[in-house]
């Protein structure tokens, strides 16, 4: 199987004929032998194929694949010289909105998203555009194209040669996807187109589907077959591999206009809808292969989902907990986003001023002894921090008039355990001068503070 640059028209086409080209098409969705509901819907038309795989669990992936379907639908109609790829863009970027009024209408549908594999038909070229999971394949001369690439975890291991095909079909993460529509986050499709050649084989499906078929057998089951008969065995060869996923294939060929007006099935055939946009008020939808495709087996009830190996947090849970709503790898999305983070901000900012008003209060209960304008004084703050510190009162005691050593202590600073530590300090400076000046009686006897002031600091 070869994987072409969705970038790019491929796989490289003959010539195309000058007569329009027509689809004659077939879809089928079933719930599977798993699961209680389908999550999956799917729509072909003469202009429009569609395959969407609704992510959720219990936030309703049905709702956001129907709602994806019933947007997209509106694509199915005569191109009309429109560009083919823009119009494409438009309608998903539509079904991504259309999900994000939803669940605005409903926040219990809050992290519902969809997978979304798109084919615009012109008449003679294709334009696909592919968000998620959900394949497009093509059959051309007995080779199968795989046109879309998987936005998922372990696409990325694949692709960065770590993993292989096969590894990752068992790998316990297969499930993670990285893009989906969910009207929440910006997501840009991938978005190519491709010419059509008539005998060509158009395969859309959900990875229910190609999460278990290998290509070889997808490329037999597609040869020789009507879209009818291959989407119907598709489903069942999908359910006999051991799927446990709903699954949904759409087939279209791609025929002349000489072909299809031979063929009386083609003008008989109207847009067909399955899947959960089909059976959104039918809760318990009908399977429609519970058995072996022989038959022999008869009708198996749903039973509860498999929690996938590998995911611990999943099999701990209490009760347990569908995987589906865990397939989304960037956590299921958040409204109102921007009020949180305000609300964060706020709360930090707040902190941080409490913070700040604090450290301020405890330094202005913190006295030292210093020297100011020449004169010992006691400081309110924190010595060496400048800017937290303020004279509180001013001595008549010199710095000058001090012992050297003394006069050294104050100009380095002398801590004081209080206000009332800070006075009695200064009382002792001057009163060591006293002693040191015993024999010079001329002049006044400098004065420290007597008591300590309870108000606002005075300059003395």
């Amino acid at each position: 199987m070869t994987h072409p640059d969705p970038t790019a028209a491929t796989p490289a086409a003959p010539k195309t004929p000058a007569g329009p080209l027509r689809l004659r098409y077939h879809a089928v969705s079933d719930v599977g032998r798993v699961r209680k509901d389908n999550q999956d819907s799917g729509y072909a038309g003469p202009w429009l194929l569609a395959v969407c795989d609704g992510v959720g669990g219990a936030a309703r992936g049905d709702i956001a694949s129907s709602t994806a379907i019933g947007e997209l639908r509106q694509l199915d109609e005569p191109p009309g010289g429109i560009d083919l790829l823009a119009r494409l863009s438009d309608g998903m970027h539509e079904a991504h909105d259309s999900i994000g009024s939803q669940v605005d209408h409903d926040p219990a549908l809050n992290g519902t998203s969809t997978t979304a594999t798109v084919g615009l038909f012109d008449g003679q070229r294709l334009a696909v555009g592919h968000v998620g999971d959900s394949r497009a394949y093509l059959l051309r001369d007995g080779e199968l194209s795989q046109l879309t690439n998987d936005h998922t975890f372990v696409q990325s291991l694949i692709d960065e040669g770590r993993i292989t095909e096969a590894e990752a079909r068992v790998h316990p993460h297969r499930n993670l996807i990285l893009k989906a529509l969910d009207g929440l986050h910006e997501v840009e499709p991938d978005l190519f187109a491709l010419e059509l050649v008539p005998g060509d084989q158009l395969f859309l499906c959900s990875d229910g589907a190609c999460g278990v078929l290998d290509d070889d057998r997808i490329a037999r089951i597609l040869r020789g077959s009507s879209p009818e008969f291959a989407a119907v065995e598709m489903v069942r060869a999908s359910l006999d591999a051991g799927s446990s996923d709903n699954v949904t294939c759409v087939v279209a060929d791609v025929i002349t206009a000489e072909q299809a007006e031979a063929d009386p099935t083609v003008a008989a055939l109207q847009p067909e809808v399955v899947g959960a946009a089909a059976e959104l008020k039918r809760r318990m939808p009908r399977a429609l292969f519970r058995g072996h495709r022989s038959g022999d087996t008869g009708e198996l009830e749903p039973v509860d989902a498999e929690i996938p190996e590998g995911i611990d947090f999943v099999i701990q849970a209490d009760p347990p907990v569908d995987p589906e709503a865990y397939r989304y790898a960037p956590r299921a999305p958040r409204r109102y986003a921007w009020a949180r983070r305000l609300l964060a901000l706020a709360l930090l900012v707040g902190i941080g001023w409490s913070l700040v008003a604090t450290g301020y209060w405890w330094t202005q209960r913190q006295y030292y002894v210093g020297e100011s304008d020449g004169y010992v004084a006691i400081y309110r703050g924190v010595d060496g921090l400048p800017r937290m510190s303020s004279v509180y009162q001013t001595s008549d005691l010199a710095v000058d008039d001090l012992s050297e050593e003394a006069r050294l202590d104050v100009e380095g600073g002398i801590a004081a355990d209080n206000l009332e530590d800070a006075a009695q300090t200064v009382n002792r400076l001057a009163e060591r001068m006293v002693g040191d000046d015993t024999d010079d009686t001329e002049g006044p006897t400098p004065t420290a503070p007597t008591d300590v002031p309870s108000d606002e600091p005075s300059q003395g």
